[in-house]
């Protein structure tokens, strides 16, 4: 059913559906090198890799989500063409219900009769929260959206007690005041909500409740020993750093609360958000790749030198807040509108997630719908922006193998930064049950194409393969309501071609300011 949607949506990929053969562009000498060995693996593309995030902050929830007015929702209140978008774009485990929100935010408010609970201000985001929306109502649609729930507790302005009994009253099966109230509530069986978050960016001066990294460290393992209480078997996320301001020691905190929780957290949490402010793609596309790779291989150390011990736990990155947002940051509810170039940006993210397959386990697009999302809503219907569609596809990558490849590719130099950046960035995946390695590669030049020599060694290729390309002249181009199909990818397939002893060797042009993935299968 999925891949019905996906085709429904997908106007030019139906234009595209005769899947023409072409051979694969023929060059003198190639500009750009990629090998591929089977056997040099990374780990497995985690399925929570493909999450969301769904806080109480303009219109994410109420009028996006959740609408209990309007003709488009089902009975329990959820927009019916939201829950069909969100479906066909895989989202695996969502995060609720912030964010910043959560600092503030009381559980018990959002649970019982709607008509009875609390209006309280909300100091986050400075609005009203009706508390309409709560953990009952979250929970039923994880349910039936078969989505993993993922909570975060409030370690802002929250206490101890607070928290376990959240997880009481999700989790407990036995009759316990918690358990009896979600029973009264409508619901007999325990939800089993297995991950949770431990506070949301709490190193950060704007957060309600911002504690130094020992404040919060402390109150982390205080937290996290009570939760455990309740259920052992949950999985906990710390807050990372999310502050890498000049004056801030981020990976000072992350250091502190990794050595402080070692032998209590599973993840620990990294956030990033990226723009173009300077108005230039390969700069924009360049250094936020940068950025990524040094959170995520900095942060990867601290974990490893804090397991040196005897028995050391399994902790893994949790990336759970990442998009483009700049343009839309002091605007009233985030309503960003994502051009081109941003669906570019989302190659660039799960590339990089891809390539630390190992370590990168979970991560969470900030956010769903309407606040800087790729579904946008009003009261006759949606659009899908364009970062939409490379999520969908990378998508259909998850619990494939990641491998580590080798690329040469051009470089090029950007302002300020000491490192030049590769043209081409590349990831790759392979599915052994069908057989068949996916080539993930954006090009980052404005104006460039790469021919490309593509080997996957020790290996025959099939001799047809298909592609996926996102491409579009004008990089600003953008999508609205009734007008959403100008930036789509294009499929096709395409013929090897050459002597018998090239068959494990593709010869493939890489389009200027693009995105393409490629599926080669192998016999």
């Amino acid at each position: 059913m999925r891949s019905q949607r996906i085709a429904a949506l997908c106007a030019a990929a139906i234009a595209a559906a005769t899947w023409p053969m072409h051979a694969a562009p023929q060059t003198p000498a190639a500009a750009a090198r990629i090998k591929i060995d089977l056997d040099r693996t990374i780990g497995t593309v985690d399925p929570l890799v493909f999450g969301n995030f769904a806080e109480h902050l303009g219109r994410m929830i109420y009028g996006g989500l959740y609408d209990e007015r309007s003709p488009l929702s089902d009975a329990n209140g959820y927009r019916k063409d939201v829950m069909d978008a969100v479906r066909d774009l895989g989202v695996s485990i969502l995060r609720w219900p912030g964010g910043n929100f959560a600092s503030g935010y009381h559980w018990m408010d959002g649970i019982g009769p709607k008509d009875q609970r609390p209006v309280r201000a909300e100091l986050a985001w400075n609005d009203l929260e009706p508390n309409r929306f709560g953990t009952d109502e979250f929970l039923r649609y994880c349910e039936l959206m078969k989505i993993e729930p993922y909570v975060t507790v409030n370690l802002g302005l929250g206490t101890v007690d607070e928290a376990r009994y959240w997880v009481e009253y999700t989790n407990e099966k036995r009759h316990t005041y918690w358990a009896d109230q979600r029973r009264k509530n409508g619901h007999d069986a325990p939800y089993t909500v297995k991950y949770w978050a431990l506070g949301n960016e709490i190193d950060g001066p704007w957060q309600l409740g911002h504690k130094s990294a020992d404040e919060y460290a402390k109150a982390a393992l205080e937290t996290a020993k009570a939760m455990r209480l309740v259920d052992p078997s949950i999985k906990l996320v710390a807050s990372g750093s999310s502050n890498y301001g000049a004056n801030a020691d981020w990976i000072g905190w992350n250091r502190t609360v990794l050595q402080t929780l070692r032998n209590t957290i599973d993840y620990i949490a990294l956030h990033t958000y990226v723009g173009n402010r300077e108005n230039d793609l390969e700069r924009f596309l360049g250094v936020s790749q940068q950025n990524v790779e040094r959170y995520i291989g900095v942060t990867s150390s601290l974990i490893r030198e804090v397991q040196a011990g005897p028995n050391p736990r399994p902790i893994y990155i949790a990336y759970d807040e990442w998009n483009v947002w700049y343009r839309a940051r002091n605007a009233e509810h985030l309503e960003e509108i994502y051009n081109f170039e941003d669906a570019l940006a989302m190659g660039m993210f799960f590339n990089a997630f891809f390539r630390h397959a190992d370590v990168v386990r979970m991560a969470n697009l900030a956010q769903m719908v309407n606040v800087i999302a790729p579904i946008m809503t009003n009261e006759k219907g949606l659009f899908l922006q364009t970062i939409y569609f490379p999520i969908v596809e990378y998508g259909r990558q998850r619990g494939n193998t990641s491998l580590d490849v080798w690329v040469s590719s051009p470089t090029y130099k950007m302002e300020n930064r000491p490192q030049p950046a590769p043209y081409l960035d590349v990831s790759s995946t392979y599915d052994p049950g069908t057989h068949t390695v996916s080539v993930n590669v954006l090009n980052r030049s404005k104006d460039k194409d790469f021919a490309t020599e593509i080997e996957v060694q020790d290996a025959t290729l099939e001799n047809s393969y298909s592609t996926w390309t996102l491409n579009h002249p004008d990089l600003k181009a953008t999508h609205t309501f009734g007008d959403d199909r100008k930036v789509r990818p294009t499929l096709g397939r395409g013929a090897l071609g050459g002597s018998p002893y090239v068959q494990n060797t593709l010869r493939y042009t890489f389009p200027a300011h693009s995105l393409t993935i490629l599926k080669l299968g192998i016999r």
